[in-house]
């Protein structure tokens, strides 16, 4: 491109001083042009006269952006007036100057033009590569803190496209076997288009070969700039589909297509960017738009896009085994669930109703809960953590004793045996017993009286099995557990006061006093030492859950689950701590232990209870200050608990 001289119509120098060497483009002006039209890459000068500086482009400081783009050179009278705006010309012109002094300040003037444009240059230059660094940089950083694979496929093509300008994207992976190793399939999993931004989403699979673009560039490692996708060379290896053009009326021309690369250098995807464009804002749907704004990819746009694809594609690879490790925790946990219920069949399932239920009062709190909680939110990995605190608050039951574990009824069932096994003794004693005394009565009265004297003794024997049958229902009844204290246990007190003789004719009590420690407990079905023992299972949930290394995420989750079973006013347990020492998260999961424990239908130790019921007892708890009255009101108002409903078949 040749230098510029712009002039006035009138020149104030002599024709001959203005004979144009054939290197410069000469421009007669008849006002000066606006800064923003001149060429910043093209060395220009202005010959500034009277004329020209009175134009309405000086008028308004316009002279000062031409200067910034331009060399003024002042021409004119034999010197230059007061009123000259000569501030920013590099010379003076005498009118009168003769040729040979104007050309040698002309050369001068386009020399300093030259240097102009060769620093502005550079400091655009500069300027480009500091801003590409910083977005790369931050780019980087985004790639490498985003977890989320969709997210992070979005944010790929989304920067893709802004540092080259590009139309359209799309984004392929490499599918993975089952134990983990690349197949040979690409999967299309996304796609941006300015011009067609409303293009449904199907993913579908193309193999690694040579038969289409994405293919042969994940075979081959190949980077491929195509300036004209639809004038491939005839002998190219690979092919261009065009039924998405022909769908939607959209012209693809030129193209960059690359693979991505995790840091042991293996293919792990495919980035194709479509139609960089000369306006980034420019919608191709019109021919002639295309025809116009599409350009071919050059060296700098691979540079920094081949920068990207290393940073995306061990972002993907980060975020790929990010998912394999979430598998293989969710694994452990259902693991130890799994473990958890094999001790106690009985409660199997209600740790994962707990997670359900906690984790629907945390999503209610976050839409907008009671009271102080109405502005608390949680993000999805505080969602995770209460989860994952909720499957796992029970993990400490591994270390109670089994038989205290899966107790069902106040007494062990041996021990009942034993109680049963006492009274069919005596049962079978009074039996003998009456079988003895009508022989004897024969042996010395023969048959006088002999019908009255059996009907005594059949009266007699019927009235102790009467006797023990009460007393062993009594028991029986006793040994159900209860959900509130209840029941009186006079009969029990007179089972204990009775004696009987055993085998060895030693006296012993119908009913033992361990055996009556026991039948006395008046809630539930474990007396105080087996409860300190199953208490005792939440101390050892936090001690297993404190050995793992957790991330920061889900740091909470052994202190979340510590606090499980103690209440608002210090009455709980294992620590008898108090409100403001108990998280919210354990406050939402207490409510979810309890509602469960009150409703589920799957304890033969004790009988369940309505929603209803259990909604009231939560309420009456909380009205003495056990509970978070505000979370148990969202708890009901979202209707949480009807999360864990069992369908009706």
């Amino acid at each position: 491109m040749k230098p510029l001289l712009i002039v006035s119509e009138v020149p104030c120098l002599g024709a001959a001083s203005l004979v144009a060497d054939r290197a410069v483009e000469v421009r007669r002006v008849r006002t000066l042009p606006a800064a923003a039209t001149l060429d910043p890459t093209r060395p220009t000068v202005v010959l500034l006269d009277r004329a020209l500086a009175a134009t309405s482009a000086c008028a308004d400081g316009g002279l000062s952006a031409i200067g910034a783009r331009a060399v003024l050179v002042a021409v004119g009278e034999p010197g230059p007036g007061a009123d000259f705006p000569t501030d920013l010309a590099t010379s003076f012109i005498p009118a009168d100057a003769p040729s040979a002094m104007v050309a040698a300040q002309l050369r001068g003037a386009f020399r300093h033009a030259a240097s102009i444009v060769a620093v502005n240059g550079a400091r655009y230059r500069e300027e480009r590569s500091r801003r590409e660094l910083t977005d790369l940089t931050r780019v980087g950083v985004a790639l490498s803190t985003e977890r989320n694979l969709t997210t992070l496929l979005e944010m790929i093509l989304s920067h893709a496209r802004r540092i080259t300008w590009s139309d359209a994207a799309s984004l392929y992976l490499v599918e993975r076997r089952a134990d983990g190793t690349p197949s040979t399939t690409l999967r299309f999993m996304l796609s941006q288009n300015h011009s067609v931004p409303d293009i449904p989403l199907r993913e579908f699979t193309v193999p690694i070969d040579h038969t289409s673009l994405a293919g042969y560039s994940a075979a081959t490692g190949t980077v491929m700039a195509i300036e004209d996708v639809y004038r491939l060379p005839e002998d190219a290896p690979y092919k261009q589909n065009r039924s998405f053009d022909e769908k939607f009326g959209y012209r693809t021309r030129s193209m960059l297509v690359l693979p991505m690369k995790t840091h042991r250098e293996e293919v792990i995807g495919v980035l194709q960017l479509i139609n960089r464009k000369r306006r980034f804002d420019a919608t191709l749907t019109q021919p002639e738009v295309g025809e116009c704004e599409v350009l071919p990819y050059q060296a700098h746009d691979l540079e920094l896009v081949t920068a990207l694809a290393a940073q995306a594609g061990v972002a993907i690879e980060n975020s790929l085994l990010y998912e394999d490790i979430e598998k293989l925790f969710e694994g452990f946990v259902t693991a130890a669930v799994t473990a958890i219920e094999s001790r106690d069949p009985t409660t199997s399932g209600h740790s994962g109703r707990v997670a359900t239920l906690t984790v629907g009062l945390a999503e209610a709190v976050d839409r907008g809960g009671e009271g102080r909680y109405k502005a608390l939110r949680f993000s999805p990995e505080q969602i995770r953590e209460i989860r994952y605190a909720g499957l796992l608050h029970d993990f400490g039951k591994v270390g109670v004793r089994e038989q205290v574990l899966v107790k069902q009824k106040k007494l062990y069932g041996a021990d009942l045996g034993v109680i049963r096994h006492r009274f069919a003794f005596l049962l079978q004693r009074a039996e003998l017993q009456f079988e003895r005394e009508r022989a004897d009565y024969l042996l010395e009265n023969g048959t006088a009286m002999y019908d009255h004297a059996v009907g005594r003794l059949d009266a007699a024997r019927r009235a102790t099995r009467a006797e023990l049958e009460r007393f062993m229902d009594a028991i029986v009844s006793a040994n159900e557990p209860t959900i509130v204290s209840e029941g009186a246990f006079e009969e029990l007190y007179e089972i204990n006061r009775r004696t009987y003789r055993d085998f060895d004719g030693a006296e012993r009590p119908l009913l033992h006093d361990d055996e009556l420690q026991f039948l006395l407990i008046r809630k539930g079905n474990l007396d105080e030492r087996e409860r300190r023992e199953i208490e005792s299972h939440v101390t050892h949930t936090y001690r297993f859950l404190g050995q793992i290394p957790w991330t920061r995420e889900l740091a909470g989750i052994p202190a979340i689950a510590y606090g499980h079973h103690e209440k608002l006013d210090g009455r709980g347990y294992p620590r008898r701590i108090k409100a403001d020492a108990i998280p919210v998260q354990t406050r939402m999961m207490t409510i979810a232990d309890i509602f469960d424990a009150l409703t589920a239908t799957d304890r033969p130790y004790k009988r369940a209870v309505t929603h209803e019921r259990a909604l009231d007892i939560l309420g009456r708890e909380a009205s003495e200050g056990m509970l978070d009255g505000e979370l148990l009101q969202t708890f009901i108002a979202a209707g949480v608990f009807r999360r864990v409903e069992k369908p009706e078949v």
